[in-house]
Parts: structure tokens; sequence; C-alpha cells
């Protein structure tokens, strides 16, 4: 009769789930994420029972991250009535605040484009800011879903400086600004040379450095283009640094004046090829004169690609007989 009265106790707490979580060993936690200004025993300690919503350290600031020794909750909780409790082999517990995070590149970002769109600076993704301080991203409670808003900006053109205050302002928050001073420029997107360029040298990509440089220390010549700058010629030499500008570059010259050249001559069922000196430099697509080292006469043609040039006229007046070849 008492074994039966014991089975049906037992089974009648297995089948209780609060009763199990009653009995249940209260277990220490190794990470913890809290949302208010303090810890609470039960954000601590599973099965804490009546002692969980008792607050017993401060939370860490907002979006931030602290540590607590293990032994030093284990000391806090016992005075509640959490005389034993399972470490589980943690020595450490981390704690979170929640919070809701403003990035520092989203805070940037914000303050360019509004500067941009009242200022007349051009495109906000050319700006380029320099604060007065260190900014900060701002870490708000989960709860505020208020967005921030410009209470007072202000640009002067001449010195290039701003000055602009965000609020926010939350019904269950009490109203909070955040002010950010500092100077605004426009940039461009310049190419400009890792190594000297003389006359004539090809810019290959490795020469090439894409960087950003006020607008204002751009006058003058356009600047050339990053993306069409690889695999133009240098027209005259270029210092290391130098933002490459339009006038700086030309096509690669494809034939030196007095290089001996290939001539082409390409007509109906004949093609006739030759030597010659070239009288001129010139990149692909040029009109250059070219003089037949025999003969000495000299005729235009197109320039089709490294030491070759092609010329359009017959052959007869240019090649003799035994040049032809068909």
């Amino acid at each position: 009769m008492i074994r039966t009265a014991l089975s049906i106790l037992l089974l009648a707490a297995a089948a209780s789930p609060a009763a199990a979580q009653m009995t249940a060993t209260p277990q220490l936690k190794s990470d913890v994420t809290v949302s208010g200004e303090v810890v609470r025993i039960g954000d601590l300690v599973t099965n804490a029972g009546p002692a969980a919503a008792t607050p017993i350290f401060r939370a860490p600031d907002l979006g931030r991250t602290g540590a607590l020794p293990a032994q030093r909750v284990l000391d806090a909780v016992m005075p509640h009535g959490l005389i034993v409790v399972d470490a589980r082999d943690i020595t450490e517990v981390t704690v979170r605040r929640a919070a809701r995070v403003i990035a520092v590149d989203d805070l940037e970002a914000r303050i360019a484009r509004a500067l941009a769109g009242r200022n007349t600076l051009g495109d906000a993704k050319n700006l380029k800011l320099v604060f007065d301080r260190e900014v900060r991203p701002i870490a708000l409670e989960p709860t505020v879903m208020a967005d921030l808003v410009i209470a007072r900006m202000s640009y002067d053109a001449y010195s290039r400086r701003f000055d602009l205050t965000f609020e926010i302002a939350d019904s269950d928050a009490a109203r909070r600004t955040w002010r950010y001073t500092g100077t605004a420029m426009e940039t461009v997107e310049i190419a400009s040379v890792s190594r000297a360029l003389a006359r004539g040298d090809v810019v290959k990509i490795s020469d090439v450095t894409i960087e950003r440089r006020p607008k204002s220390e751009l006058t003058g010549e356009p600047v050339a283009q990053p993306s069409d700058v690889v695999g133009l010629a240098a027209r005259r030499p270029v210092r290391v640094g130098a933002a490459l500008r339009t006038a700086d570059l030309m096509k690669p010259e494809l034939v030196q004046r007095n290089e001996t050249v290939t001539l082409s001559y390409q007509v109906p069922g004949i093609v006739v090829t030759l030597r010659g000196k070239a009288l001129d430099s010139g990149a692909e697509g040029d009109t250059v004169s070219v003089q037949n080292t025999e003969t000495k006469r000299t005729v235009q043609g197109t320039v089709t690609g490294p030491g070759r040039v092609t010329v359009s006229s017959a052959p007869s007046r240019f090649a003799k007989a035994d040049d032809t070849k068909r």
C-alpha cells in the first residue's frame, strides 16, 4: 500500500511541468542579454523560482557588454535562497545590454545627405566630412522607435564648416540631442600615378592609384576618368602622385619617327607588303608619312598596329614589281 501511494506521487510529479520546474536545480548562465537598467537573478540563473525577479546588479550602458566572475554571481544570489546553484564549470558570465544602435557610418551618411540637400554641395557620396571630435554610435533603448531628425543645421561655404544637431523625441523617453561640428568639402575621384611616367610610357593598372581629392584643388584642365587611363600613354612627363588629366594622356604611339615599319597595301585581289621608314610618330588610327628607303618616295598611310602602316593608294607608284605578293 505504501509503495503504491509513493508510485502515485512520483507519477503525479512527473506529469506536472510546474512541479518539475520547482524541483529542477538552478543553473548558472554563461551569456546573458538584458533590456533594462538592472540585471535580475532570473537573467543569470535558470530555475531561480520566486527570486528570479530580484535585481542584484546594475546593467551595462546601452549597447555595451560587461563580464561578471561566476563566483561573484553565486555569492550574490545565495542570500536570496539559492544556496545550491550548478555553475557548470562556468568561470565568467557575459552580460549584454540590448540597444537599438545607429552606427557611425549611418550617422555620417545622414549628415552628408543633409548638407548636400540644403547647400548645393553635389552628391552626398562625394562629400568628405572631417569631424572636430570622434563620432561614436548612438545607442537607444530597444523600445524607442522614433528616428533622428535635424533640429538645427548651418554651413559656411567659405570656411566649409558645418554645425548640425540631431534630436529624437519619443513619448516614452526624454528628449535627447546630439551635436556634430566639422568641415565638409566636395571631392572627386581621380587617378594618380604611383611611379613617374616619361613621355610615351603606357599606363598600367599597377601604375594607378584611385583616390578622392577636394574638388577645389583640381582647377583648370579636366581630370581623366579613372576607368579610362589604363592603356593610354603619357603625352608628357608625369610626376609621382600627380592626378592624371585628360591633356596628359594620348593613345600609345605604335609607330615611332625614323622607325623601320611594314607597309601594307590591300587592293582587291592583291596584298603588297614592303619596308619603309616612318617620318612621323603615330598612334593607332593616325595618318603618318612613310618613305621608301630604296626609291625615296614618300606616301601617307594609317597606323594599324605596332610598326605597321596601311597605305590606301595603288602599289605601282611606290613598290617595285618584285615586292608584290599574291
